[in-house]
């Protein structure tokens, strides 16, 4: 019976090693995204639940009774039995979680397999009759052990990263001096990727171009492109820069040396790992970029943003240019204007100081693209293109670059794919493209992390928004549901729902539903009974990847 429940157990054991490895991937090995997990209902479930519970509960009764009789053992022996069998059926249907194959995440897996084999091997040489003890023991505080693994090397991959990172700094400059390579850093708290993807479309059409591919935004990240993908001959390069932390975009700044900096826009995303609106703002603000740029660069800001507008005003060596949907608030260099939204792609004139303006038809979604075409737009001017070359270009992009994909679901169903990320903007945004839709409309989204304080306030806020234009809300997590619940109720009885700035067309209060469900299967069953042919599903943020295949 110890022999099955050893084999049973260290089975069991592999995938959990696995699942702690992959969330700390997800997290980038960053302590304070990785804590602030555990203040979502996800989290606390991964620590609290049933079979957690019911183990402590077993580990007690052990220990109560050393001598446990064989019956304990058995059930012991069974609960692993199934949650092996369980894992086995996971791995069939490709439904687990571990983490990407790389070479840190496979010598953290080796060093902690060999963790699992050392102490097995241990509990062969004490009495037999505390094995149980020791394997469930084990199993209940697995996370503080992989955790502490995970942080033990932390100070060698730490060490390893900084001499990548001066290995790319080399490179760079060696190329820099050898063509005068041009390069832009793109950061902010959202807008980043879509903005570079349509960046780096534009630039392409009149000089070779790298840019940092996908979300590919870390400081290793953006290391690994510059040695395994920067050449000589290429002209520009942009890179986008995601931060956790200050210090963090000065960091690579301080790499890339950049002549032309944009920040996208700012708000709350991430404010629970900043600690303060104000390490905030010198991170994803732009307040650490525009310190390493030189006199010669230029910094390119989102004038319908009022943090991008309150670092405009600040003094500089640089220059500095601005770029807004109109022209109301700010006397911006480029600004759009006859905006239209439509189904698959936006249409607008973009007007410059000087007079000079194009009509452009981009195949990307809502008009907060509008945004994020108007900075790449003025970055192309700023390097020589003229705005009917600019306009011809951007015939070359596509929806995906827009970081919005509308698809055709099944029973006629339109399905809005938003789903790699949310912060409030973004949820705003994508709401207000809903609105164009006719006949019934309904979001699926987990509710924001990583917001701190203000994480309530900006979830009722969302809870109105989405009562503004919505038939139907399924909520997949419950860590604000409450607050969206609030602000969606309130909606419906005040008649007035949303700042008017938001742009929403509002609909009808007395209608709609807000739900909490977290099972893909439920949600699929729901909303197919709910929708029919003609019908809208906007699919918001990490949702289930499930709910898409069901789609």
């Amino acid at each position: 019976m110890y022999i099955l429940l050893d084999i049973f157990w260290f089975g069991w054991v592999l995938k959990y090693v696995l699942f702690w490895l992959y969330l700390w991937q997800l997290k980038e090995y960053h302590t304070g995204r990785f804590v602030d997990h555990f203040r979502t209902s996800k989290g606390k479930k991964l620590l609290f639940n049933f079979e957690q519970i019911f183990k402590l509960f077993l580990l007690i009764v052990l220990f109560l009774n050393l001598n446990a009789s064989p019956y304990l053992i058995s059930i012991i022996t069974l609960v692993y039995l199934a949650e092996l069998v369980i894992f086995g059926k996971n791995i069939y249907l490709k439904n687990f979680k571990k983490p990407v194959k790389t070479f840190k995440t496979i010598f953290l897996t080796c060093a902690s397999f060999a963790v699992v084999v050392l102490f097995l091997f241990w509990t062969f040489r004490i009495k037999i009759f505390l094995q149980p003890i020791l394997i469930l023991g084990f199993d209940i505080v697995t996370p503080i052990i992989i955790s502490a693994i995970v942080l033990f090397f932390q100070p060698f991959f730490v060490f390893a990263r900084n001499l990548k990172l001066k290995k790319a700094e080399n490179k760079l400059e060696k190329i820099r001096n050898l063509n005068n390579l041009k390069i832009i850093a793109i950061t902010g708290s959202y807008g980043k990727t879509s903005t570079k993807e349509f960046l780096t479309t534009i630039l392409s059409k009149k000089f070779k171009v790298l840019s940092t591919s996908a979300h590919q935004n870390s400081e290793i990240g953006i290391a690994n492109c510059i040695l395994n993908d920067l050449k000589p001959s290429h002209q520009v390069f942009v890179a986008e820069i995601g931060a956790y932390n200050k210090g963090k975009v000065r960091e690579v700044c301080n790499i890339l040396k950049p002549k032309f900096g944009i920040i996208t826009g700012v708000n709350e995303q991430h404010l629970s790992l900043f600690g303060s609106m104000k390490n905030l703002l010198l991170a994803e603000g732009g307040q650490e970029m525009s310190k390493t740029l030189p006199e010669c660069g230029t910094l390119f800001l989102n004038g319908d943003n009022k943090y991008c507008l309150d670092l405009y005003k600040k003094d500089g060596k640089y220059n500095k240019k601005i770029y807004s949907i109109d022209n109301k608030i700010i006397n911006s260099d480029v600004w759009s204007d006859s905006v239209e939204v439509f189904r698959d792609y936006i249409s607008f004139l973009a007007v410059d100081k000087t007079g000079s303006l194009a009509h452009f038809d981009v195949k990307v979604l809502g008009k907060q693209n509008v945004q994020n075409l108007l900075g790449a737009i003025l970055v192309a001017k700023e390097l020589g293109m003229p705005m009917g070359e600019i306009s011809e270009a951007c015939k070359n992009i596509i929806q995906e670059q827009g970081g919005m994909v509308l698809k055709q679901g099944k029973h006629g169903i339109d399905i809005i794919d938003s789903s790699y990320s949310a912060n409030p903007d973004g949820v705003f945004a994508d709401l207000k493209y809903l609105s164009i839709f006719p006949n019934k409309k309904i979001i699926v989204m987990p509710c924001l992390i990583e917001l701190g304080k203000k994480s309530s306030e900006i979830h009722e806020k969302i809870g109105k928004g989405i009562a503004t234009v919505c038939d139907l809300a399924i909520i997949t997590s419950k860590d604000k549901f409450k607050e969206i619940e609030k602000g969606f109720n309130e909606a419906k009885l005040a008649l007035r729902v949303i700042p008017a700035e938001a742009g929403i067309q509002s609909r009808s209060p007395n209608h709609g539903t807000v739900i909490f469900c977290d099972k893909p299967e439920e949600i699929y069953s729901a909303i197919t009974l709910f929708a029919k042919s003609g019908d809208t599903v906007l699919l918001e943020g990490r949702v289930p990847n499930k709910l898409h295949e069901l789609f």
